[in-house]
């Protein structure tokens, strides 16, 4: 098959090319680098240094399907620039809409988010719970998901949406390089953390210690990337025309930000220093994923699923490509 990867520089999309190569599948990545690296890009796949605005200049008949990570993932930045999060997320989603239909190419996986939920009346959250996100990002995500949904009704698209919770962990390919998360800035917990364990950062941050959970910090859902990654290639498989099927991601138990920050110390070895600091804006107490519809209806089985396998492999990576 032959597969378009919309933002197949970046973390989560360059793994996921990886793997549709070790399954030997043809892959062209459509990546601007403006966030992604195109040193990210796995060996075998053809890049395309372009927006994904500009996916009318590569899509054709040839394309089997379009996997679309493509876009900015900070819920707090989007807060202060929500411009730039519209144009890059809702805009882009709504160009390569257009781009696939006027090249005939019927089915897509999108990358959406548990950001869509806010904050949610009922834990663990299931795909049917009310959509009330909370920060502009959740908003654009959502936006996006209700577009391609209107896609589907109109035009017989096959369309999967997948809503991540929190991606952690690293991938090791069949040629044992090791595949991570590696953003520029940084704004993720776990890398983060990580920087402070060795001595990049004087101490880390958390974000708030005063909200309705056990211990005052956000409760999070960890996904490892290569479980993630899995599910992309099974929902390939189950797009059917005129359907969207929406399908939470995450292993079901919650972990509190004090919680990930320990298993970080124990991974590492460095009890490194910790600073609490205010809220961030848009975050809500606590994300929780069900994710029995994609257990049911896709096979998935997620398999590095314990928050010490996630770190360790994180760490990995760490060691490997980040030095």
């Amino acid at each position: 098959m032959k597969y378009l990867v919309t933002g197949g520089a970046g973390y989560i999309g360059s793994i996921v090319a990886t793997m549709l190569l070790e399954e030997g599948h043809d892959v062209v990545v459509l990546d601007d680098c403006s966030t992604g690296s195109a040193e990210r890009v796995p060996a075998g796949a053809t890049l395309v240094r372009k927006p994904v605005q500009q996916a009318g200049d590569v899509l054709d008949g040839t394309f089997d399907a379009v996997l679309h990570f493509a876009g900015l993932i900070a819920a707090g930045e989007s807060m202060s620039r929500p411009d730039i999060y519209w144009e890059a997320n809702t805009a882009g989603t709504f160009a390569l809409l257009d781009a696939m239909r006027e090249a005939n190419v019927k089915t897509l996986v999108f990358s959406s988010t548990a950001a869509v939920y806010g904050n949610p009346t009922e834990v663990p959250i299931k795909e049917e719970a009310a959509k009330a996100p909370t920060s502009t990002y959740g908003a654009t995500k959502l936006s996006s998901d209700m577009a391609i949904a209107s896609e589907v009704t109109a035009y017989g698209l096959a369309a999967v949406s997948l809503r991540y919770f929190n991606v952690v962990g690293a991938y090791r390919d069949q040629g044992g390089l090791w595949h991570g998360e590696n953003h520029e800035p940084e704004t993720h917990i776990i890398p983060i953390a990580f920087d402070a364990a060795s001595g990049k950062r004087e101490s880390f941050g958390l974000f708030g210690d005063d909200y309705p959970t056990p211990d005052g910090t956000c409760v999070r859902d960890y996904i490892h990337v290569a479980d993630l990654a899995d599910a992309h290639l099974l929902a390939l498989k189950a797009a059917e025309a005129g359907e969207h099927k929406i399908y939470n991601l995450g292993n079901g138990n919650g972990f509190s930000n004090k919680e990930v920050v320990a298993t970080v110390k124990r991974i590492t070895g460095v009890d490194f220093p910790v600073e609490i600091g205010p809220r961030r804006p848009g975050d809500p107490a606590e994300l929780v994923a069900s994710s029995e519809r994609a257990k049911t209806e896709l096979g998935w089985k997620p398999s590095r699923d314990t928050l010490d396998r996630m770190v360790a492999d994180a760490w990995e990576y760490y060691q490997h490509a980040r030095r």
